[in-house]
């Protein structure tokens, strides 16, 4: 979205819209959108018996996934469209069918083209399940979903 006449709180709302509509991979394991503002998201997702691994817990992917898909709402929330560049995930506790495990996603660093990201993912009770540092790469000119009304 355009930056003329409106507020960051308004492109990063178009944003969230419009990235949640697109992303099936997200939607797709039952991930929402719970808010989205300037450089931060927050998303949740249900554990699913299909997401267990052998040990009967939430494999780490379906973990990460929910983390990386926070820490790109947050970094696209300006209606720049960026990429990750990479991204490093630490799992401090398991999280079990059922449970509903909820990501925030923070900007600590945007500057030039490039970005840092901490999220956390934490259980119904606060307890962190795993943390992700993302490194972002923005592309110059482009944004992340379409402005109305531009050609």
């Amino acid at each position: 979205m355009d930056t003329a006449g409106h507020t960051p709180q308004q492109i990063a709302d178009h944003v969230g819209a419009g990235m949640i509509a697109n992303d099936p991979a997200t939607r797709g394991l039952g991930i929402v959108l719970r808010s989205i503002a300037p450089g931060r998201a927050v998303m949740a997702m249900t554990v699913r018996a299909d997401m267990l691994n052998g040990f009967a817990i939430c494999h780490g992917g379906f973990i990460t996934t929910l983390a990386d898909s926070t820490f790109a709402f947050a970094c696209n929330s300006y209606n720049q469209l960026t990429v990750a560049a990479g991204i490093v995930v630490d799992f401090l506790a398991p999280a079990y069918v059922g449970e509903e495990l909820v990501a925030e996603a923070l900007e600590i660093s945007r500057a030039g083209n490039t970005g840092v990201y901490d999220v956390t993912v934490r259980n119904a009770r606060g307890e962190p399940v795993a943390v992700l540092r993302g490194r972002s790469h923005r592309i110059r000119g482009r944004n992340t979903v379409p402005v109305p009304g531009a050609s």
